[in-house]
């Protein structure tokens, strides 16, 4: 009951209440947290082969079950007219097209049961579940003849243990039996503890049948999957070494028979092989991956081709200083259409064999609502239009086609909602860094009715990763923080995605640095526009732009207030108790902590939590498995020992990556973020 209290103590003293318990709002233009339930997004769109027609999944807000309700539509690419065909109570996602176009699979899950592969007929409108499956079902993918569909799925296995169970005496009641884990991963972000047992390779029929198993082994056989041309085999990625379990950056391309179960390795470097693709006339294999050797923080993911036997690989974008997120094959086999973000903006371009790169659209964006984060999804069809998600700051993605010239938008997804409102504008900010004169991207959003005139206070707000971009998209944190009256600003200090490799890996080994200063930087770029009160500074940021946070006040007294989320603030209980531990260590690091103390130490926020002035909020999801809700607690407890003025808000049942899923949350959040600095405004 303890850690109860505490949340509500936290949540009073800062005066906020759930969105979905308020009453009605009074209508207004400014964009409010009751506004998230309104919003929809388009993701996962995919081609009909013959470029008729696009399925994608819609998602919109369910203002009472205040969770996420994804449902398939229809799109003509012409046309614009959309039509839909799976939406039911039920949650309906991945769309996949048969090969002739006539049938979709798709996975449905509700509350009756766990997810399941369900086929729709196209023609006659009618659908059929093709198995009943145990466990949910991973990726999926038509067999070339349409008969069959490939999945991959747990196998489940029996837990560990160390000894017999005692024979409980009929009818008693005693305590749950031990918990013994032997598992280097045994939990994980978003889905807790692991069931025992490893992922397979599963064919099943897609006209209904019992699945049969193709893979097997301790190891973990993962997506996406592609089928040979011949129908022969199926494609995926594993690590299936020796020392798999502490080498979490290692897979390679593998095919397994349909037929017989044959297992062959068809790449063998150092470093992850993973999304094969296999060409139209099965003479190639396309893979992402790279060379990590060096076990660098960072480097940049690469297409590759080989030959259809694993011979002759060859990268065809070592040239581009930029990662490949995705890539599809053209129907004549002789170029892929791939994506990439580059100054943090996802594009998409075709690439020849001979790596001859040709742009065909520009700002793609993903499903992050909260935080304008990069992404973006593509699906090509057989006459070469691409199908992609396009935003933009003032709204989430909708879907967009190009067929090589300019890109056409197919929905509007956001239209009703937003006429009327008066979002905050957000414009480039130029900024170079201090420290070196290095180019920083950053922007700026002004309030709604904005004044140039006036003096406004001002959030910097991080981003996480530290390896990812934020980018010009569309952000409810930051629209709540411009509705309330505040200039926000935010950036790609250096170690930040799509800048190349060396600018990313400028914090290698060496995360927190002088990307604190390209975060100052940022700052006085926005004081120098003069709209800026310089006396009335607050900084947050989650995950990575937590640790950030905290690592800033701990340098600086000059923020009012801050509210460090999701934070990272001891590396060495970090990196040992984090989900991930077999990677970050070794990566971030490069030793051990009982190897090197001291330079752990000198990294961790804690280490100058000393010098905090600063009255800092610390914000965590009670479930997150990636940056532990010790980690908070630590923070939490160090400035309260201090005395710093100081609060803890942990978000109920929320992971690291779903601390905003739910729109209540998402909002609660925000508000009490805005309720802290408010406190401390004079």
């Amino acid at each position: 009951m303890r850690s109860i209290s505490l949340l509500l103590t936290a949540c009073a003293v800062l005066s906020v209440t759930p969105v979905a318990a308020q009453v009605a709002e009074a209508p207004t233009r400014l964009f409010t947290p009751r506004d998230l339930f309104g919003l929809e997004y388009a993701t996962d769109p995919q081609f009909r082969p013959d470029g008729g027609v696009i399925a994608y999944v819609r998602v919109a807000n369910d203002i009472m079950s205040d969770r996420g309700k994804r449902s398939i539509w229809l799109v003509d690419p012409k046309t614009g007219a959309q039509t839909p065909l799976v939406a039911d109570e039920r949650s309906n996602s991945r769309p996949r097209w048969s090969p002739d176009g006539q049938r979709l699979a798709y996975v449905v899950s509700g509350p009756d049961g766990g997810p399941q592969i369900h086929v729709r007929w196209i023609a006659s409108g009618r659908s059929a579940q093709v198995a009943t499956l145990e466990q949910a079902p991973g990726d999926l993918a038509w067999s070339p003849d349409g008969k069959s569909l490939a999945i991959t799925m747990l196998t489940p296995g029996e837990p560990a243990k160390l000894a017999a169970p005692m024979a409980k005496p009929e009818g008693a009641k005693w305590a749950a039996p031990l918990k013994v884990e032997d598992r280097m991963t045994w939990r994980a972000d978003g889905d807790g503890e692991l069931k025992p047992g490893f992922s397979h390779v599963f064919v099943v029929s897609a006209d209904g049948g019992s699945p049969r198993q193709l893979t097997f082994g301790k190891f973990d056989d993962n997506g996406p999957l592609t089928w040979s041309r011949d129908g022969r085999h199926v494609l995926f990625a594993a690590n299936r070494g020796k020392d798999w379990e502490r080498d979490p950056n290692e897979s390679e391309v593998w095919q397994v028979g349909v037929a017989d179960g044959t297992m062959t390795q068809l790449t063998s470097r150092v470093g992850p092989d993973a999304a094969p693709e296999v060409s139209p006339d099965g003479r190639l294999i396309a893979y992402l991956g790279y060379d990590d050797a060096a076990r660098r923080s960072y480097e940049n993911v690469q297409l590759h081709v080989m030959d259809r036997d694993g011979k002759n690989p060859r990268s065809l974008t070592a040239g581009l200083d930029r990662s490949i997120d995705g890539a599809q094959w053209s129907r004549d086999g002789r170029s892929l259409a791939v994506s990439y973000d580059d100054h943090a903006v996802k594009k998409l371009a075709r690439i020849g064999l001979d790596g001859k790169l040709t742009p065909l659209a520009q700002g793609l964006t993903g499903a992050s609502l909260d935080r304008p984060y990069t992404g973006g999804e593509f699906s090509v069809a057989q006459t070469g239009a691409v199908a992609f998600t396009q935003g933009g700051v003032d709204r989430p993605s909708d879907l967009a086609v190009t067929s090589g010239g300019g890109a056409k938008r197919l929905t509007a997804l956001n239209t009703d909602l937003f006429t009327g409102k008066t979002l905050g504008k957000v414009e480039k900010l130029p900024t170079t860094s201090a420290y070196d004169g290095k180019a920083i991207d950053a922007w700026v959003v002004t309030p709604p009715n904005f004044d140039p005139a006036k003096k406004y206070p001002l959030i910097l707000e991080i981003h996480g990763g530290p390896f990812s971009a934020y980018g010009p998209s569309f952000s409810t944190d930051n629209q709540l923080y411009a509705a309330a009256g505040y200039v926000v600003v935010y950036s790609n200090p250096r170690g930040s995605t799509s800048y190349g490799q060396a600018f990313a890996n400028e914090i290698d080994k060496k995360y927190p640095d002088h990307d604190y200063d390209d975060l100052m930087s940022v700052v006085d770029a926005a004081v120098a526009k003069g709209f800026v009160d310089p006396e009335r500074l607050y900084v947050t940021g989650g995950s990575g732009g937590g640790a950030l946070t905290a690592w800033i006040v701990g340098k600086t007294d000059r923020f009012r207030a801050a509210a460090t989320q999701k934070p990272v603030i001891n590396w060495t209980s970090q990196v040992l108790t984090v989900d991930g531990a077999n990677f970050m260590a070794a990566y971030w690091f490069g030793k051990m902590p009982w190897e090197d103390p001291q330079g752990y130490w000198a990294r961790s926020p804690l280490s100058l939590v000393g010098n905090v002035k600063t009255p800092t909020l610390v914000v965590v999801g009670d479930k997150d498995l990636r940056t532990p809700v010790g980690e908070s607690e630590q923070y939490y407890q160090a400035l309260k020992l201090r005395g710093v003025p100081t609060a803890f808000v942990r978000v109920p049942d929320a992971s690291h990556g779903g601390i905003a899923i739910r729109p209540s949350q998402s909002g609660a959040k925000a508000q009490a973020i805005l309720a802290w600095f408010e406190r401390y405004k004079n």
